[in-house]
């Protein structure tokens, strides 16, 4: 049996489909979101089961020595696990965060940290996620900041 993608047009024009559906939920729900738009993220790339935001340094995100804060790393690994699950929900459903475990790697000033989250288990009652943080510095260095494994619930969407 072959693991190779598949190379069907039909299959791949689904596939795309799938993703720029995802991409459009994520981006209109995003929008919706006041705290996250206070920090700036924005939207990367979402498809279905993996979703990547980015928030710049700013004052709006560091703590007293001037490095990213935690609440603010774990608020955008969250949203990014958060949005990963919400690809994978049906339609008029949302998601919500029941718990999350985070472990700092270190921290970093300047430049801007992005989360990406993924899938790692879609069942009907609940969606175990993971999300990685990474700093990229004003040369473009890639460096670990953060990761995250959380559980999220469907719920219904009442908007």
């Amino acid at each position: 049996m072959s693991t190779a993608p598949s190379s069907d047009p039909s299959t791949l024009a689904a596939g795309a489909a799938q993703d720029r559906a995802a991409h459009e939920r994520v981006a209109l729900s995003l929008a919706r979101q006041g705290m996250m738009n206070h920090l700036g993220v924005r939207l990367l790339s979402a498809t279905v089961g993996q979703v990547e935001l980015a928030v710049p340094y700013s004052d709006k995100v560091t703590q007293q020595q001037g490095g990213f804060h935690g609440g603010a790393i774990g608020a955008l690994a969250d949203i990014a696990a958060g949005y990963a699950a919400l690809t994978v929900s049906p339609e008029g459903m949302e998601v919500t965060t029941v718990e999350y475990k985070i472990n700092f790697l270190s921290n970093f000033q300047g430049g801007e940290i992005h989360a990406t989250g993924r899938v790692t288990k879609a069942g009907k009652r609940i969606i175990v996620t993971s999300a990685e943080v990474v700093h990229i510095n004003d040369s473009g260095q890639r460096s670990d900041c953060a990761v995250m494994q959380s559980t999220l619930v469907p719920v219904p969407k009442t908007y």
